[in-house]
């Protein structure tokens, strides 16, 4: 088949493909807006599909049902997350720069969050929450212990310091400020909480200097907090 008439076939074919996908992402990207907002649960199709002003009948052409709806918004979420993260070692001057980078990511995305959003995945939606479960029990565990590592050999985190332990430890802490017998008795958001367990995580980590870098790094961050402030 020459060149030419490959370029043909799909500058006639692409424009259809382009077309059939839009309103899949549309309804992704609106379902993903109102489950941040409200949670799982609170959201139905009706509501999706009267925010999107499409019938319902049109969603189901493209989703089977919610779970499926949920398991590709949460699938979508999840491999944005990894990119950024991903960005954000390659990017980091050192090991405490990278998790300051993050720190802002999560501030960002727990401010969005509604707290009921994993409640909901984990009790209607168990095929979205094991994909989330595995994602944290595998690439965000990783992620946690590499930064460790990264951490320990630039002589930023104490030596000495049990991997397996801090990062499980770590991890299961990322999920406490959605438990609602622990966030409901605070009167902090999910990114205050998140943003204070971080900071006194790498606290816990830091040596000598690598406590110096985090003062540093703090000051830095609130310093344009404080000229909004004037």
């Amino acid at each position: 088949m020459s060149e030419t008439l490959v370029t043909k076939i799909v500058s006639v074919v692409l424009p259809f493909i382009m077309s059939d996908l839009a309103p899949a992402v549309r309804i992704k990207e609106k379902a993903h807006a109102l489950f941040m907002q409200y949670g799982l649960r609170s959201v139905s199709m009706d509501d999706i599909a009267s925010s999107l002003g499409m019938s319902k009948k049109t969603i189901y052409q493209y989703f089977a049902d919610k779970d499926d709806l949920v398991l590709a918004v949460i699938s979508e979420e999840l491999e944005r997350n990894e990119s950024v993260c991903e960005q954000y070692q390659q990017s980091s001057i050192n090991a405490v720069h990278e998790i300051f980078l993050a720190l802002d990511m999560v501030v960002a995305l727990f401010s969005a969050m509604n707290p009921s959003l994993i409640h909901d995945m984990h009790k209607y939606h168990p095929k979205a929450f094991l994909k989330f479960q595995q994602y944290k029990d595998d690439y965000i565990y990783s992620t946690i212990r590499e930064n460790m590592q990264r951490g320990i050999q630039e002589g930023l985190y104490r030596e000495g310091i049990n991997l397996d332990i801090l990062a499980r430890y770590r991890l299961e802490s990322i999920m406490l400020p959605f438990n609602p017998e622990f966030h409901n008795k605070l009167k902090f958001n999910l990114a205050q909480i998140e943003e204070e367990f971080i900071i006194h995580f790498l606290f816990g980590l830091a040596s000598p200097k690598g406590y110096k870098l985090i003062n540093q790094y703090l000051q830095e961050r609130i310093k344009p907090t404080n000229h909004e402030k004037k």
